[in-house]
């Protein structure tokens, strides 16, 4: 079982592989509103999100191409981020500053995703290749 969940996708037919996808997002939307929407953007829940993202992204890192992590994890939470704006907070300093505020936390978000989907990607099995005793970024 461990085996099957831990394949890379694009070993696994389509529409397992879309399957997985489409749950990893969903899963990162879910933990932006259960983490971030509904708490106010108080900070234990920003915090748990942050950690909930970087699994996500390190899962996929494992298992999927270098650009589906940042699809699948980092998109849906910024573009929920910027639908749900934060009207009304009392915590929200300025409603002027609200753009400035979502471009940082999306390249944050963005940039904390890329980190670890490559570490996910260190943690890749080697796979044998035809051309061998050709040097790998691996290290394999």
């Amino acid at each position: 079982m461990t085996e099957k969940l831990l394949s890379p996708l694009r070993t696994c037919p389509w529409p397992e592989r879309w399957l997985t996808r489409i749950l990893g997002a969903a899963l990162a939307s879910a933990a932006y509103f259960v983490c971030v929407a509904w708490t106010g953007a108080s900070v234990p829940g920003v915090l748990v999100l942050g950690v909930i993202l970087l699994v996500l992204a390190g899962y996929f890192g494992r298992r999927d191409d270098p650009a589906w992590p940042v699809l699948l994890v980092a998109v849906p939470p910024a573009g929920l981020m910027y639908v749900t704006h934060p009207r009304g907070y009392a915590n929200w300093p300025d409603e002027t500053a609200w753009p400035q505020q979502w471009a940082f936390a999306t390249f944050v978000i963005g940039a904390g995703v890329l980190v670890a989907s490559a570490v996910g990607r260190r943690f890749r099995p080697c796979e044998e290749d035809s051309a061998e005793g050709v040097l790998s970024a691996h290290g394999c």
